[in-house]
């Protein structure tokens, strides 16, 4: 079966940038270009109603950057950032970015960063299982001036700290200004796990569970970090036959 098309989305507010960009992503057939936008609350807008795979994305717009809109976005599909300046390369790579091209965009650069991207897409020469996104949802999260761009996925722990939360992945705790009840309603329930007010697990990252007094479950976490889990929300997690 032919894998489906990625779902591209051009962000730039040249209209003339965003005519050469559909130009020149004419030429693959396994892209579909699903809108596009001038500038960063239009592309807010487009990307919670499209849901495109990936954002072609400039970096200087009026009334907010590129970095500026996927801040403002819950999750975020992959970005290529297509700008005619260099300073932002190195911001670009530390959020994750598939690539940084400068305009005039070369169709070769172009071409290799869409072959990431559907690498990263997981297409390969299948399709998605039906009911399953594409591409794994991401979350883009600043905390100083440190930036990051994580895979849900990858994220174990969420942790509540008044209107923050603290979340856990790989080697970094960022804290992000987004409250865990804003944060739940953007998750798989079937993965992520409410487990007390304070806490949202990744059951994929539960390497142990163990009953404790108190009639809940306590469960083990990667570097040693116990969850302690309510009798109520146990008995959620066991109707889930784990």
């Amino acid at each position: 079966m032919t894998p489906p098309p990625m779902r591209v989305l051009i962000v730039d507010d040249e209209r003339l940038a965003r005519a050469e960009l559909r130009r020149l992503l004419a030429a693959h057939a396994d892209i579909e270009i699903v809108g596009e936008a001038a500038d960063a609350a239009q592309a807010i807008m487009q990307v919670k109603a499209l849901q495109p795979d990936l954002l072609l994305l400039d970096v200087q717009m009026p009334g907010g950057s590129g970095f500026d809109l996927l801040l403002a976005l819950d999750t975020a599909p992959e970005v290529i950032f297509t700008t005619a300046f260099d300073q932002y390369a190195l911001q670009a790579f530390e959020v994750n970015a598939l690539d940084y091209l400068q305009k005039p965009i070369q169709a070769a650069r172009l071409a290799n960063a869409l072959r990431r991207a559907a690498l990263r897409r997981g297409m390969g020469n299948l399709p998605a299982p039906a009911g399953v996104p594409a591409a794994p949802r991401k979350l883009f999260i600043r905390d100083g001036e440190r930036c990051w761009f994580v895979a849900l996925d990858n994220v174990r722990l969420f942790e509540s700290e008044g209107n923050y939360t603290r979340v856990y992945f790989d080697d970094a705790q960022p804290l992000m200004l987004r409250s865990l009840a804003q944060l739940e309603e953007q998750l798989d329930r079937e993965r992520f796990l409410r487990a007390s007010r304070r806490h949202i697990v990744n059951l994929a990252f539960v390497e142990r569970m163990t009953a404790n007094d108190a009639g809940g479950l306590d469960l083990l976490l990667p570097g040693g970090m116990t969850v302690v889990v309510s009798r109520r929300r146990a008995t959620q997690l066991r109707s889930l036959g784990l």
